[in-house]
This record gives structure tokens, C-alpha cells and sequence, in this order.
């Protein structure tokens, strides 16, 4: 039975908009079809811009041009997003292979991104991206360790919308509102039973990530990818918890949730290169980019290249030919 406290899950009218309803009923129109824009995508959308807005100050603040951090993102953000919706289908075969239609594996915007996945590939989009444009790798990734937190953050609002990844039944007062017919609702319980907002959870878990993260910084850099190694700890404690408490199917291995293990992965790989980064580096970053790659240091090269001086021209007749170098048109 629901109680004062309990979080009610939004109405179906927000989960999404639909556009061609709307400009029909403003215009007047008669636009065939409908397309529909998901608060879910929206939560993710918002998400990916506020991360790059923090991600670019904080690389500002390190040295790094003004902008460079969109450079990257055009590639870690489409691979990013790829991969994370790869990693979710393949561990969530019975809701993509059971008869449904295949299309389905593609319909990002109805939920469904793994972290995981997203940071394991999109780990690739940033390294190409650094590439492109002479970042150091690891400058790049601690300037997004709390960018990153907060754009999580954004997206567990996102499941919110959609009534999904819920925790298991509870008596607590702020336990969430989750309607029956919901496909992920546990057989057997009654109507009006109340879960753990394991989205709520994860959000408080995630925007405490950030505080803790600056406060750190505050005393000391975390520089040579000791806030990535941060961000991979912090958040592999918080998610190993959480999702041990979810009621969404999930691949098990050894009876324990896929993801709890890459949780584990993620802890044991932030507590590796925190370790190797502290013994390796002492001291401070030189610079946010790579030697010879800095804007300042590339248009250096290309001034000095494209320089004209009149020893560039080459000699066409010998010095001591002064008669070559008059006028030879005869006078009248």
C-alpha cells in the first residue's frame, strides 16, 4: 500500500512527446505518422552536454584550448553509445531474441545503455580523439571523471521515466511506486507494493562521487589518471550494490549478476592504475597536450613553414653578372 513518503513513477503522458500530435493540434496540420521524442533520450541528451560543458572547464583549467573537448566527443559519444547499447543487449538476450521484433535492438531511446559497454568503447573514442587532436589521454579522462558522474546522474533519471531497473520490495517509506502490469513486476506480489529506487540510490551515489572527487582535489591533483581511477572505484563500490538489489533479468555467472562482476573489474582496474600512476609520476602533468602538439606549437611549425624570405628565391643568374640584371632594351 502506497504511504505519504513514497515516490510515484511519472504518468505515461512523460515519458515521452509527441511531436506530430503537437504540430497537428497547433498548425493545424495533418502530419502523417508520429514521431516521438522520449524523456529518456532527453535525460541522456542533457546528461552528454553537461558533461562536456564541466569536462571543457576543467580542461581549460589544465591548459587545454578552448572547445577541444567537442573534438573528442565526436567520437567517444556515438562509439560510447554504440557500445553501451551492445553490452545491454547481450546481457538482456530474453528481451531482444524472444520473438520480439529485431528492430528493437536498436531503439535506444526505450532504455537500455550499459555503463559498461559505454565505457569500454567509448574508451576507444577518446583515445582516437585524443589522437586527432595531441591530448594526453589522461588529462582528458580526469578532466571527465566528474563530468562523467554527473552525466550518469541524468541518466538514472531517465529510468525513472521509463518504470525500469527498479530494486527489490521494501517497506521503507521512500520506497517507489511501480504499477503491476509493469512487464518487470516480480510474480506473486500484491498490488501496491513498493521497491527500492535504485535509480534514486544511484543518482545521491553518483552527485556524492563528484563532491568527494573535488573536495580531493582540493588538497591534492588528481592528475596521470588517478581521477579515472577515482571515478572506476567510486563507482564500481557504488554499482556493485546496487544493482545486486535489482529485479531486471541479467546474465549470471557463478549466481552473481553480470554487471556486479564488471563491478568488481572496475574497482580491481581504478585500484591497478592508481597505483601504477602514483609509483611512475611524482610530479605534476607538464601540459594537457602531447610535445609538439599544442595549438600553440603547431601553428609555430606552420608559420615558420610557410615563411618567404628573399634567400628562399632561388638564384637564377650568378652574382658577378651585373649585365644580366640591366635593362637591355636598346634606345632610340
Amino acid at each position: 500500500m502506497f504511504v505519504p513518503l513514497s515516490i510515484p513513477s511519472p504518468s505515461a503522458d512523460w515519458q515521452y512527446f509527441d511531436l506530430t500530435n503537437w504540430i497537428n493540434s497547433t498548425f493545424g496540420a495533418s502530419v502523417p505518422g508520429s514521431l516521438r521524442i522520449h524523456a529518456y533520450a532527453i535525460c541522456i541528451l542533457v546528461g552528454i552536454v553537461v558533461a562536456g560543458l564541466i569536462t571543457n572547464q576543467r580542461l581549460r583549467a589544465r591548459g587545454a584550448e578552448n572547445g577541444v573537448v567537442i573534438d573528442v566527443m565526436l567520437f567517444c559519444v556515438p562509439l560510447g553509445i554504440i557500445g553501451g547499447r551492445f553490452f545491454h543487449v547481450v546481457t538482456h538476450p530474453a528481451d531482444y531474441f524472444a520473438g520480439q521484433p529485431l528492430w528493437h535492438v536498436i531503439a535506444v531511446w526505450e532504455g537500455g545503455l550499459a555503463i559498461y559497454g559505454a565505457l569500454l568503447v567509448g574508451a576507444v573514442g577518446v583515445w582516437l580523439g585524443c589522437r586527432v587532436t595531441g591530448l594526453r589521454f589522461s588529462v582528458f579522462a580526469d578532466s571527465l571523471a566528474p563530468g562523467l558522474l554527473v552525466a550518469q546522474a541524468f541518466g538514472r533519471l531517465g529510468n525513472w521515466f521509463n518504470h525500469e531497473l527498479f530494486g527489490t520490495p521494501t517497506d521503507l517509506p521512500w520506497g517507489l511506486e511501480i504499477e503491476q502490469s509493469n512487464a518487470a513486476w516480480p510474480t506473486g506480489l500484491p498490488e501496491g507494493t513498493l521497491f527500492h529506487p535504485t535509480f534514486l540510490y544511484e543518482i545521491i551515489w553518483m552527485l556524492a562521487g563528484v563532491a568527494v572527487l573535488l573536495l580531493i582535489e582540493r588538497r591534492t591533483p588528481l592528475q596521470w589518471g588517478r581521477g579515472l581511477a577515482f571515478y572506476l572505484v567510486w563507482y564500481g563500490i557504488g554499482r556493485s550494490v546496487f544493482e545486486s538489489i535489482r529485479t531486471d533479468p541479467s546474465l549470471l555467472f557463478l549466481g552473481i549478476r553480470t554487471n556486479v562482476w564488471m563491478s568488481f573489474a572496475a574497482i580491481v582496474l581504478g585500484v591497478v592504475i592508481w597505483v601504477v600512476a602514483s609509483r611512475r609520476h611524482t610530479g605534476r602533468v607538464p601540459g594537457a597536450y602531447l610535445p609538439g602538439r599544442s595549438p600553440a606549437e603547431r601553428q609555430s611549425e606552420v608559420d615558420s613553414s610557410d615563411t618567404y624570405t628573399e634567400d628562399d628565391e632561388p638564384e637564377l643568374v650568378s652574382a658577378g653578372s651585373s649585365a644580366d640584371k640591366t635593362e637591355t632594351t636598346p634606345r632610340s
